[in-house]
C-alpha cells in the first residue's frame, strides 16, 4: 500500500497514455468504448507485464475476455505488478486453475430462473439479466460463465417471457437490472425497459447494478440522467473496490446521478492485494460519502472458478468491519455478506458484540472492548397492571 492510496483528494488521470487525444474525444464515452485495451500487444505497449500476467492474457480468451477502458487503464501503476487496479482487470495465470470448492455458478442463479434471464431467488424481488457485456471485465466476475461472450455459456434472456412472468407474479415488488451492465444500453432502449417495468402496478421500485460510473464515467451524461429521472423510485448500486478508482470524473458522474434524485449505494468485493485492509477500506468509504454514495455491501469474494488468488479469509472481512465500527461514522460502514454457495442468498457476517444473553440481561461489548450490561425488558406483572388500571379508572372523570 502506498501513501497515495490513502489520499482523500480526487484526481483526474486524463488523458494519461492517450496524450495525443483531444479532451473532447476523451470525454466521449463512445470513443472510450472504441479504444478499450483488449489485446496483449496493446498491454505490452504500455505496461511491463509480469510472466504470470502475460500467461493470464494468453489464456483469457478461454474464460473471460479482457477489456479495459482508457479511463480505468490510466489508474494502473505501470511499474507495480501488485497494483490494486491491475489485479482487478488484467488476467493472471492463476485464473486457469480451479480450486476444488469453486463453481461456475457460485450463487446458484441458473437453478432459480423461471424464464431465461430472470432470477427469482428471494420472495419479493428478482434479478433481471439484461445484457452479457460490460465496459471492462473484472477478473473475479461472478457471472464469468456468461459475461463477455467467451465463457462456457451464453446469456439468452427471453424478454417477453420475463415481462409476462413479472406481470403475473404480484409478490414481486423490486426488480434489479444487471448483467453485464445495463447502462451500456443506449438511452432509448433503457428507457423502453424501464417504462415497461413501470407499467406493472405491483413493481414498486427498480434498481440498476452498474460499474459504468467507475469504468466509464463519461457515459453518465445529462441526457441519461434526465431520462432516468422519469422512472423514480429508481436506485443505482455502483461497484467500487479501491479509493484510487474515485477520480474527479467519477465524482462528477456520481454527482449528476445524485442530482437527478437517484439514491446511490456501493458494493465492494473484498479482494486479496486490493482492499484487504482497514486503512484502504476506510479511505474508500470516506471518499464514497464525499461522492454522495452510501457504502452498502462488502462481499466476500464468491467461489467463482479461478478466483482463489483473490479470495481472503472470512476473518479478514470481520476484522475490517470491526476496524470501522466506532472508528468512523455509521453511514460509512457497509454490511459484510457472504452469498451462500449454490443459491443461499446474502448472509450477513458481523463481529460478535453480544457476549452473553440470559433471562433479564444481555452482556454487550462495544468497539473499544468495554463490557456493558443491558437489562432485558420484562413484562409488567399482572398484579401491577391491575393496580394501574384501577388507578386510571378512579382518576377518570
Amino acid at each position: 500500500m502506498r501513501p497515495s492510496d490513502l489520499d482523500p483528494s480526487f484526481i483526474s488521470h486524463a488523458p494519461g497514455y492517450w496524450t495525443h487525444e483531444e479532451m473532447s474525444r476523451w470525454s466521449d464515452y463512445k470513443w472510450q468504448l472504441r479504444n478499450r485495451v483488449d489485446s496483449l500487444n496493446e498491454l505490452e505497449s504500455r505496461l511491463r507485464l509480469s510472466d504470470v500476467e502475460r500467461a493470464g492474457v494468453l489464456l483469457a480468451g478461454n474464460k473471460l475476455a479482457m477489456s479495459i477502458t482508457p479511463h480505468f487503464f490510466n489508474l494502473i501503476d505501470p511499474e507495480d505488478p501488485d497494483c490494486p487496479i491491475r489485479r482487478q482487470v488484467i488476467p493472471r495465470l492463476e485464473e486457469g486453475w480451479n480450486a476444488p470448492e469453486e463453481l461456475s455458478d457460485p450463487c446458484g442463479e441458473d437453478s432459480h430462473m423461471p424464464v431465461p434471464g430472470l432470477v427469482h431467488r428471494y420472495p419479493d424481488r428478482v434479478l433481471f439479466l439484461v445484457t452479457d457485456r460490460c465496459a471492462s471485465y473484472c477478473r473475479y466476475c461472478t457471472r464469468s460463465r456468461v459475461v463477455s461472450g467467451v465463457g462456457e455459456q451464453h446469456l439468452e434472456t427471453q424478454w417477453e417471457a420475463a415481462f409476462r412472468y413479472l406481470e403475473r407474479t404480484p409478490q414481486v415488488r423490486d426488480v434489479l437490472l444487471s448483467g453485464g451492465d445495463p447502462l451500456l444500453f443506449p438511452d432509448d432502449r433503457l428507457d423502453r425497459i424501464l417504462t415497461r417495468l413501470r407499467s406493472i402496478p405491483h413493481i414498486q421500485f427498480v434498481r440498476i447494478g452498474s460499474r459504468i460510473p467507475i469504468f466509464l464515467p463519461q457515459r453518465i451524461t445529462p441526457e441519461l440522467c434526465e431520462m432516468l429521472r422519469k422512472h423514480h423510485p429508481l436506485f443505482i448500486s455502483i461497484h467500487t473496490n479501491h479509493p484510487r478508482e474515485l477520480t474527479t470524473e467519477v465524482r462528477d458522474a456520481l454527482g449528476r446521478l445524485a442530482d437527478a434524485g437517484i439514491p446511490l449505494g456501493n458494493q465492494s468485493v473484498l479482494l486479496r492485494g486490493v482492499n484487504d485492509s482497514v486503512e484502504i477500506q476506510k479511505a474508500l468509504v470516506h471518499k464514497l460519502l464525499m461522492c454522495r454514495v452510501r457504502p452498502y455491501y462488502l462481499y466476500q469474494c464468491d467461489l467463482i472458478n479461478g478466483s482463489s488468488h483473490l479470495r481472503t479469509p472470512v476473518s479478514e472481512g470481520v476484522e475490517i468491519i470491526e476496524g470501522l465500527r466506532g472508528h468512523t461514522t455509521g453511514y460509512a460502514i457497509p454490511q459484510f455478506v457472504i452469498d451462500g454457495p449454490g443459491g443461499g442468498g446474502k448472509i450477513p457476517i458481523n463481529p460478535n458484540y453480544m457476549v452473553e444473553s440470559v433471562p433479564g440481561k444481555v452482556t454487550l461489548r462495544n468497539f473499544e472492548g468495554k463490557i456493558f450490561e443491558y437489562p432485558d425488558p420484562s413484562m409488567i406483572p399482572t398484579e401491577v397492571r391491575r393496580s394501574l388500571e384501577e388507578q386510571a379508572f378512579t382518576a377518570a372523570p
